[in-house]
């Protein structure tokens, strides 16, 4: 993009914040969100823009995706992220939301997505302080920024193993959740047999976990797992089961840290190679694959594809949730080659289901 075609469209988006009406009633008037994370790189180019409501900036500031993006008519929000223990201070959480409201200004974002993954106990002095920095910063990107947006991820359940948060009132507080309903078998108290990433019954059961918190289902936004887990087998049976090595996660001794996470776009090169082709556990309802290194090792992979996206976005609509979106979009082959270019749309396309 040249300067000065930059330089316009900066003005007029700059524009919007003098008439708050065109942002809240026109330009983000969308209810069913489709909420996507962005590590860097071009690939944004290439997204399905028809779909996007609000991209989650995590790699390095790109003016042209922000201009991109605003002129499709989608948000673009910054990456919120600090430690809970300092937050405790009013006036370091006071100084730290400024920060960030300050950032957001300079560069035209449209709020942050708070992606905070740490320790709290319940009743702690940081239990009640991340309630207040959610609180505190909705309220501020809201009467700065007119029409902005204030998120907060959480783990695929509120009963997650260590992170004891207020959740319904973190949920309250901000306009929506994000609900990473992925890296589901990191706390495995049974024996350490290898499952899928997001299976179909388990992920449900923590929406409906949440719901019963109170929270109401149109604060909730479904995240799917673009990528999946390589595990090394230790055995495995004519049955399919893999059994792999004992990597504890907090208490549990079995975790999907002895797996390496991988790209959809890898793993469906992969398959090519594969012992097995593409298989289907009609329990957990995801894919997996099977093959031999070249060591000679077994290996077993589970990941999500249309078919399984489509049928935990049958329950996006089904529900009444907010919306959909993906860890993350960069995962997907965005080259030229046919195979890519139909794998990457069926992915795209899965989001929504007819």
């Amino acid at each position: 993009m040249h300067l000065t075609s930059l330089h316009s469209l900066l003005m007029n988006w700059e524009s919007l914040f003098v008439v708050p009406e065109l942002i809240t009633l026109s330009f983000f008037a969308v209810l069913f969100q489709v909420f996507v994370f962005d590590v860097g790189g071009k690939d944004w180019k290439f997204y399905d823009w028809s779909q996007i409501t609000t991209v989650v900036t995590f790699g390095k500031y790109d003016p042209e995706l922000m201009c991109f993006a605003h002129s499709k008519g989608a948000r673009v929000v910054l990456k919120g992220d600090t430690s809970v223990k300092k937050m405790v201070d009013p006036v370091v959480r006071a100084a730290w939301i400024n920060q960030q409201v300050d950032l957001a200004k300079r560069q035209y974002m449209d709020g942050i997505n708070l992606d905070i993954e740490q320790h709290v106990m319940y009743s702690s002095a940081e239990y009640y302080a991340l309630t207040n920095l959610v609180k505190e910063a909705t309220e501020a990107f809201h009467k700065e920024i007119p029409g902005s947006q204030v998120t907060f991820d959480v783990p695929w359940t509120p009963d997650y193993i260590d992170r004891c948060y207020n959740y319904s009132g973190i949920t309250h507080a901000c306009d929506f959740i994000f609900v990473m309903s992925y890296d589901e078998q990191s706390e495995r108290w049974s024996n350490c047999i290898v499952g899928a990433n997001a299976p179909y019954n388990r992920t449900l059961t923590g929406y409906n976990n949440y719901i019963r918190l109170g929270i109401n289902p149109k604060k909730l936004v479904m995240g799917v797992p673009w990528y999946g887990y390589d595990y090394t087998c230790l055995s495995l049976s004519m049955t399919h089961v893999c059994s792999f090595a004992k990597i504890p996660f907090g208490g549990p001794p079995c975790s999907d840290a002895a797996g390496r996470q991988v790209p959809y776009k890898i793993i469906m090169k992969q398959i090519n190679n594969s012992l097995s082709g593409i298989l289907w556990d009609q329990e957990e309802k995801a894919p997996y694959f099977e093959y031999k290194d070249s060591h000679g090792a077994l290996h077993q992979v589970w990941f999500d594809n249309p078919r399984s996206i489509s049928l935990k976005a049958a329950f996006v609509k089904e529900r009444g949730l907010r919306g959909i979106g993906m860890w993350n979009a960069n995962c997907l082959d965005y080259s030229n080659g046919s195979a890519a270019r139909e794998q990457t749309q069926a992915m795209w396309e899965a989001l929504n289901p007819e």
